[in-house]
């Protein structure tokens, strides 16, 4: 007897049982009854002569199977999309997005609209987190593309330099350090306001602070750029934070620099791509979009 032959709608199911970790979510996601879905699942386990799942009460939790299937799944349902978009005038892509925080509210908004302005039918939807977070997103084929600050490496990524980035400090503007240049002492006598553990910039701000001063006295840690900055701005406590996170305020009045006898932290941002996976055509055009050299990413 001929085994089944798989298709693409086995696949699309599989995908959403993955990512939903229930039939019926999937069921609900794909608009088919579960029964439907829970039959294109079977059939895919049988074309395969393996199961994809482990059921954990009622959940579908991926096996060593299911986890080697996932990536060419994924990139052969955007194949078939790329194939399908030669034919459309209009892109109707639907992108996901994972951004660490200073690249997720400083610099996507400006270039998604700007993408949605030109493609109306386009769907992006981002997710704003740390970068351990935005990895682990990337990693697990959460999302299609990640942009971090930190230089965190995963086995199942690959990093992708994009911009230039500079970490400045930052006070009050009545703060006795704004518009001065601080000394190394004056700054170890500081309360500090950064990041949490886990966020690109802390981990850059560290690096930077603790190889120049004697100590760093953080006061406060904040998941939350904006919070941070509303803190320093109304409080005596100095922050360390991305020029592009503070310009606006800088301008505004809102803040000041406090200029330091310490070498400049710049960083690398970066685009954050799973080692395993295809890139569609519309994602490759977004990373173009936003400034990124997409040859050197094959």
């Amino acid at each position: 007897m001929t085994p089944p032959k798989l298709t693409l709608r086995q696949l699309s199911i599989f995908v959403a049982m993955a990512r939903t970790g229930t039939t019926h979510a999937a069921a609900a996601q794909m608009s088919r009854s579960q029964s439907a879905a829970s039959a294109s699942l079977a059939e895919l386990e049988e074309a395969l002569g393996a199961p994809l799942f482990d059921r954990v009460g009622r959940r579908l939790v991926l096996n060593s199977n299911g986890r080697a299937l996932l990536a060419p799944a994924q990139a052969m349902l955007e194949q078939a999309s790329d194939m399908q978009s030669l034919f459309q005038t209009e892109r109707g892509a639907h992108i996901r997005v994972a951004a660490s925080f200073t690249i997720g509210e400083y610099l996507l908004p400006d270039r998604i609209a700007a993408w949605v302005q030109a493609w109306p039918k386009s769907l992006i939807q981002v997710r704003v987190g740390n970068t351990k977070e935005v990895i682990e997103a990337v990693a697990d084929l959460e999302v299609d593309v990640g942009f971090v600050e930190g230089p965190q490496t995963h086995t199942e990524v690959t990093i992708h330099p994009w911009l230039d980035d500079e970490l400045v400090i930052i006070a009050a503007p009545d703060h006795p350090l704004a518009g001065s240049t601080a000394t190394q002492q004056q700054l170890a006598q500081c309360h500090w306001v950064l990041r949490e553990s886990g966020s690109g910039t802390r981990q850059v701000a560290d690096e930077w602070l603790l190889s120049h001063l004697t100590q760093v006295r953080v006061t406060m840690e904040l998941g939350s750029t904006e919070a941070i900055k509303r803190v320093v701005a109304c409080g005596d406590g100095i922050s360390c934070l991305s020029r592009y996170a503070v310009e606006q305020s800088l301008k505004d009045g809102r803040l000041a620099l406090v200029q330091a006898n310490l070498p400049q932290a710049r960083r690398r941002l970066s685009i954050v791509l799973h080692r395993r996976k295809h890139q569609g055509q519309a994602v490759l055009d977004f990373l173009r979009h936003c400034g990124a050299d997409t040859d050197a990413m094959a």
